[in-house]
């Protein structure tokens, strides 16, 4: 199959539109092999996303992509949910363009600026009335792991406490305070202490409809959840001091797109008021637009104390903030600082990103595309029974793969199968879509495209998608075919 037509200049953008300032091309066709050889050889051990995407892009447009070896491949990473308008929007371009000719100062510390007054307006803009209106904004280092931690720093400070509510599947961030929320035991594992250093964190069960942690799935698992929490805060013996907040994400990202349901979100926010503890929302990926509302906590209903954000909220440049109630607002100046936080070129192309959402009705056209995409996805069960689950919501979907011969556990689910992910990821790559792994064991295929993903798009999505996934299943069939009949000639 073939990416949707496209041509792109030297520059990036469409063949025939205007630009200036023409480089050439970043390399040769020759020189991906040599590229790659020098990463391998000069990067940390520590990369990721470089290891099962061997490319090295040279341009890239809307949502494609293209090698310096000439190659186009369909982006539904986007930057790991960062650029919600794709690839070098015109808009986004243009906010550049204009903040570097009118001279503005790039680097002001937390200067007050008429770009980072520009964006604090189209940031309120935003939110939900009930809570911009008591609403303060602190910008932090340019990373959501950094804003979680000034959550948490800014949730200490207020209440005098020290522990932190988080949830199974949870993902907040690589530094101290946010690796100890995070629930990933491989990434906390070598780090002595779990990181751990942010204060005493509380494991709470979150909903997960497959893969029930109380093994009965549905409504049924969601308020069982809701009824433990509530239960061990209000336990004597239960072990668990009153805490200094606790952190949740509306649907976990790196824990596979695992959407909570509403009601019980609903639950969480009337547990954490009714015993004065702040309830701090991660929107860090599911922000500006992704899931079909333009913050993902709108669908529930819900008005959290603290909204952590970063990745959209910059249009692909570096930026992240904590918006806050008013009430919070206790800290000492200096109380949470960083050089970079007055990354002016961010503000300028993450307010226009912000409107342009707001303008172009991205966060419902994320909603429509979305329900589309995984009405079709979950259509193909039937026929391809490695597809377990199909969940998320809005343009942030998880297609969970598993071994369909593997006995069925007390939800009806079937185990995991990291090793046909990882071969379906692959054969997404070969046909030229980039997409990543993601929940328990990388089990899950994870979806995440700009959210100006067109309907021609979205069917060569889904084509190279189900290709992939089928391939897989027939190669995993020829192997079980081949083992059987090594058994039985053995036997």
């Amino acid at each position: 199959m073939t990416v949707p037509a496209l041509t792109l200049s030297a520059s990036g953008r469409p063949a025939g539109d205007s630009d200036t300032g023409d480089t050439g091309r970043a390399g040769a066709p020759g020189d991906a092999h040599s590229i790659l050889e020098r990463q391998r050889a000069r990067e940390s051990s520590a990369r990721t996303y470089a290891r099962s995407f061997p490319i090295v892009p040279a341009r890239a447009h809307g949502m494609t992509i293209e090698g310096v070896d000439g190659r186009r491949y369909l982006d539904c990473l986007s930057g790991a949910g960062t650029l919600a308008l794709g690839h070098n929007h015109p808009v986004v371009r243009e906010a550049l363009r204009r903040t570097l000719d009118s001279g503005a100062p790039l680097h002001v510390l937390d200067l007050a600026t008429p770009e980072k007054d520009d964006f604090t307006d189209a940031l309120f803009e935003t939110l939900p009335p009930a809570f911009a209106d008591r609403a303060r904004v602190h910008f932090c280092g340019p990373a959501g792991t950094d804003a979680v931690e000034a959550a948490l720093k800014l949730t200490q400070t207020a209440t005098g406490r020290r522990g932190v509510l988080a949830f199974t599947g949870a993902y907040h961030g690589m530094t101290a305070g946010a690796l100890a929320a995070t629930g990933s035991v491989a990434v906390k594992e070598p780090v002595p202490g779990g990181g751990a250093a942010g204060g005493e964190v509380t494991r709470l069960p979150y909903p997960y409809a497959y893969r029930c942690p109380f093994g009965v799935g549905g409504e049924r698992g969601a308020e069982l959840a809701a009824t433990y929490t509530e239960r061990l805060l209000d336990d004597p013996s239960g072990g668990v001091v009153r805490p200094a907040a606790m952190i949740l994400e509306v649907v976990q990202g790196e824990g596979g797109a695992v959407p909570a349901p509403d009601s019980w979100l609903r639950e969480m926010r009337r547990v954490t008021r009714e015993r004065g503890i702040p309830l701090i929302v991660d929107e860090v990926q599911t922000g500006v637009g992704r899931t079909g509302a333009y913050w993902a906590i709108e669908h529930s209903g819900a008005v959290p104390d603290v909204m952590v954000m970063s990745k959209a909220i910059g249009g692909g440049l570096p930026l992240a903030v904590i918006v806050y109630d008013r009430d919070y607002d206790g800290w000492l100046p200096g109380a949470h600082t960083g050089t970079f936080r007055g990354n002016t070129l961010a503000m300028a192309t993450g307010a226009a990103t912000l409107r342009h959402v707001t303008r172009e009705g991205l966060a419902e056209r994320a909603a429509t595309v979305g329900a589309r995409m995984s009405a079709r996805l979950n259509g193909l069960r039937s026929e391809l029974p490695l597809i377990g689950d199909v969940r998320g919501r809005g343009l942030m979907i998880g297609v969970e793969i598993v071994d369909p011969e593997g006995p069925l556990d007390s939800c009806g689910s079937r185990p995991v199968a990291p090793g046909l992910a990882a071969r379906v990821q692959e054969g997404c790559l070969e046909r030229g879509l980039i997409l990543e792994l993601g929940g328990r064991f990388g089990s899950t295929v994870r979806l995440l495209p700009p959210l100006v993903i067109t309907d021609e798009e979205a069917e060569s999505v889904l084509e190279r998608l189900t290709e992939a996934i089928a391939e897989a299943a027939k190669t995993a069939a020829t192997a079980t075919a081949k083992s059987a009949g090594v058994s039985g000639r053995a036997a």
